[in-house]
């Protein structure tokens, strides 16, 4: 009995970091090609075989939305990091807002999605994901439907600075029009 507990605990392990694995690989491919790499490219460069992939992920938006969502976890831990020492709330959603925006851009392969040809799937991604309005709902701190709302709110703005950057003011722009409307609709 402990037997077949452990072999499946194992094979949990190894198909966790298999995923890791072409996930990892994945994102490289996401580098050179943009969102539209196909799952045949993503196999031959992980070295396996389509069917191998598709166990793994039901298709290519499943094995988008998992890379987006493994970054984004990445990002939100770093953003939590580089704004716990800030007290005041709209330092911290500004500070939070301006470093995911920074943190996608300088990331190959998420920046090459929000490039004119791939912002559309990129921006659909980004707002179907649940992961990425939790990460946004902690900026926001509030758990109510307001709260859920603007954490939906701030991911819309993030998509639509990366897909049209705001230039030299992005970050006074933030601080001027979305930090306050942020914080005003929780009031």
């Amino acid at each position: 009995m402990s037997e077949r507990r452990d072999r499946g605990w194992t094979q949990e392990v190894r198909r966790s970091a298999a995923k890791d694995r072409i996930l990892a690989i994945a994102g490289e491919l996401f580098a050179r090609q943009g969102a539209d790499a196909s799952m045949s490219d993503i196999a031959a460069a992980v070295g396996c075989s389509r069917a191998t992939l598709y166990r793994h992920f039901d298709g290519r938006t499943a094995l988008q939305l998992a890379y987006v969502e493994q970054i984004a976890l990445t990002i939100g831990a770093a953003i939590a990091n580089r704004t716990a020492h800030l007290s005041d709330p709209a330092d911290r959603l500004t500070e939070a807002i301006v470093f995911a925006l920074a943190a996608v851009r300088d990331d190959p392969a998420l920046s090459a999605w929000f490039s004119p040809e791939g912002a559309g799937l990129a921006s659909e991604l980004a707002l179907s994901s649940s992961v990425i309005e939790r990460l946004a709902h902690t900026f926001v701190g509030d758990d109510s439907s307001s709260g859920v709302a603007a954490a939906r709110w701030i991911v819309r703005v993030i998509v639509s600075l990366l897909v049209v950057p705001g230039g030299p003011d992005e970050r006074t722009t933030i601080e001027r029009f979305v930090t306050p409307a942020v914080l005003a609709s929780l009031a």
